[in-house]
């Protein structure tokens, strides 16, 4: 690597360069990490290992009505978590925070072998809202706490709120930056895909997995 190759300057960021650098590794990488995500997380969705346990209803559910609405708030975690490694710098950075976003995936996936779970059914009928409908077909209420869209959500937050601050990022980024991870949690909810314990759950296993990986130190290395 050559001297400054891969590390930017805290007061002048080149967005398109940043964002371009190492593109097609940042793209292929995050595909692949997601695939062989996915592969464990519907084997074990389709093949519990015991009874499946139902999630209770808290009081706080009765707060969050059904909103059809926040599908794409809900989707939009795919475009969120990838955005760590579209601000990372080389490949290095970029490995070492797939091997950091790995702990809250696995952690999850061995709860859901240990500990086989979902949320009970909602009194909705789906047929009416062919959006929600087609992700509950592909995406059953199973594997529900903690929620790893939840886990993975605030994983990437924790990593943001620490890059922007050591960039110099305006306020109004971190802001955005938190809104949009609370945003994420509250869809969850709001289309009946999971409940107040698995958001909790999701959050404490997301910050807990970004302490113990060191994800700050990460951060606040760019190139490193």
């Amino acid at each position: 690597m050559n001297q400054g190759e891969g590390r930017f300057s805290r007061d002048r960021i080149d967005m398109v360069k940043l964002v371009f650098t190492r593109f097609w590794f940042k793209m292929f990488g995050t595909m692949g990490f997601t695939l062989i995500f996915f592969v464990g997380y519907i084997y074990l969705l389709k093949n519990p290992s015991g009874p499946v346990h139902i999630i209770p209803l808290t009081w706080f559910d009765s707060l969050v009505d059904f909103s059809p609405a926040a599908l794409p708030v809900y989707l939009s975690l795919w475009f969120y978590v990838s955005l760590p490694p579209v601000l990372m710098l080389s490949r290095r950075e970029i490995a070492r925070y797939g091997a950091k976003v790995a702990l809250p995936c696995l952690a999850g996936l061995a709860v859901f072998y240990v500990w086989p779970n979902a949320i009970a059914p909602a009194s909705i009928d789906w047929a009416l809202h062919p959006g929600v409908s087609f992700l509950k077909q592909v995406d059953t209420a199973g594997n529900a706490c903690p929620s790893l869209h939840v886990a993975t959500a605030v994983f990437s937050a924790v990593w943001l709120f620490w890059r922007f601050r050591f960039w110099h990022f305006p306020g109004w980024l971190q802001g955005l930056n938190i809104l949009w991870c609370l945003a994420i949690a509250w869809s969850t909810m709001a289309i009946k895909q999971h409940v107040a314990l698995d958001v909790l759950a999701g959050t404490v296993l997301g910050l807990f997995t970004a302490w113990c990986s060191g994800l700050k130190r990460h951060a606040c290395r760019p190139g490193g």
